[in-house]
Formats: structure tokens, C-alpha cells, sequence
């Protein structure tokens, strides 16, 4: 045997461990902590996961585009999927539909592939009860002071929809025994972030019994 078989790679997969099993990395956290920042970044350094484009019904940002942030759909084509139970886990948030298909998923993780998704905190207590063996990670805000600042830096809240976005992001703080890991999102150490979760990936790659995922 080589000894390329046992060469370890910090950006998602174990060189030459064909036998290695898939991660879905599940990654979570209030509204406005820095999800679509991290995996951004996460995009820009070429790191190997199949990042799960999910669907919504709310508008598109400025400079968002539809089949990289998001599928965003109608409300009557977001209902069509639920019919066609194409979804992973759905929810209702904000007033908004939000879901996660199941062709963003299930293939790529068939092909042995590690996968990242990107859910409120609603969603990954879904999934947790659907896949247990995924790994939960928890995105907290260094404070709900600088979580407000980048709510209010966004301005894509109404100071309404703000106030309740703050409340929401307090309730899920209490959902912490959820999750496997709890990273601090600063806004201005986004490498720090990424280099966290790379060190949680390549804990996860050598875990003695590692995790078994049944889709």
C-alpha cells in the first residue's frame, strides 16, 4: 500500500481513501451572522464540497443571481415541489418559503462527494431528526450588538422585520445542544471561520467510526 492512501487533506476529502464516507456538513445560524460570507469564501480558495444551492420564494437581493445563491422560485412552484415531495426539509420563515432539494443532495453524496448546505436554524432541527449523521455546525454572532450592525448594514429589513429577526436570532441561541460544533462569525475574520471549519472536516475524516449517512 502507497502512502498516498493515508495522506490527509485539511480541504474536504482524504486523498486516495476512495472507501472515505461522504460528509453532509449541515451549516446554520441566525439571519444576518455571515453564512453566504463563509462559504463565499469557502467558493474563492476552491475547497472540494458540493455546496446545495437552495430554493426560496422571498425577492432577490441586489447582486444576487438566481442558481448561485438560490433557486428562487414562485410560491405556486415552490407548492409544486412540495406535491412532488422534492424537498429535503421546507419551512416557512419570515413569510418566506425556504427548502432544500433533494437533487442538490442525494446524487452528489451518492458520488461519494462531501456536501455543504446552508439552513436557518428551523431547517437543521429538521434535518437533524431526517439525518442524524450529518454534521450540524452553529455560526454564533460575537454579540446581538454586531449582529444588528450587519442586519442594518444589509438594508433589506424593515426596522419591524429587524426587531424580529434580533428575537429570533436570541430564541435560536438556545438551540445550541443541536449541533456538533459552534463557531464565533466575526465579520472581518472570515479566513479564521473557513480554517475552523476545515479543522472540523478533517476531524470528521478521522473519526475511528465514522459517520454513515442513509438518504
Amino acid at each position: 500500500m502507497s502512502d498516498q492512501s493515508f495522506e490527509s487533506n485539511p480541504r474536504g476529502r482524504r486523498r486516495g481513501a476512495k472507501s472515505s464516507q461522504p460528509l453532509l456538513i449541515v451549516l446554520s445560524g441566525p439571519s444576518g451572522v455571515g453564512k453566504d460570507a463563509v462559504l463565499a469564501r469557502m467558493r474563492r480558495s476552491e475547497r472540494h464540497f458540493h455546496y446545495v444551492v437552495t430554493a426560496t420564494t422571498r425577492p432577490r437581493r441586489a447582486r444576487e443571481k438566481n442558481g448561485v445563491n438560490y433557486h428562487f422560485l414562485s410560491r405556486k412552484e415552490f407548492q409544486q415541489m412540495i406535491h412532488k415531495k422534492q424537498f429535503l426539509e421546507w419551512a416557512n420563515v419570515y413569510s418566506n418559503y425556504y427548502g432544500v432539494p433533494k437533487d442538490e443532495v442525494s446524487p452528489t453524496l451518492s458520488k461519494g462527494v462531501d456536501t455543504i448546505v446552508k439552513v436557518d436554524v428551523q431547517g437543521a432541527a429538521t434535518l437533524k431528526k431526517i439525518l442524524p449523521q450529518a454534521v450540524f455546525i452553529f455560526l454564533m454572532p460575537p454579540s446581538v450588538r454586531a449582529l444588528e450592525k450587519r442586519l442594518k448594514r444589509r438594508r433589506s429589513e424593515s426596522s419591524e422585520d429587524l426587531a424580529l429577526r434580533l428575537a429570533t436570532a436570541r430564541r435560536e441561541t438556545g438551540s445550541l445542544p443541536l449541533f456538533d460544533y459552534v463557531i464565533t462569525s466575526h465579520q472581518n475574520k472570515l479566513d479564521e471561520v473557513v480554517s475552523q471549519i476545515d479543522a472540523i472536516v478533517t476531524a470528521e475524516k478521522c473519526r475511528v467510526k465514522p459517520r454513515t449517512l442513509e438518504l
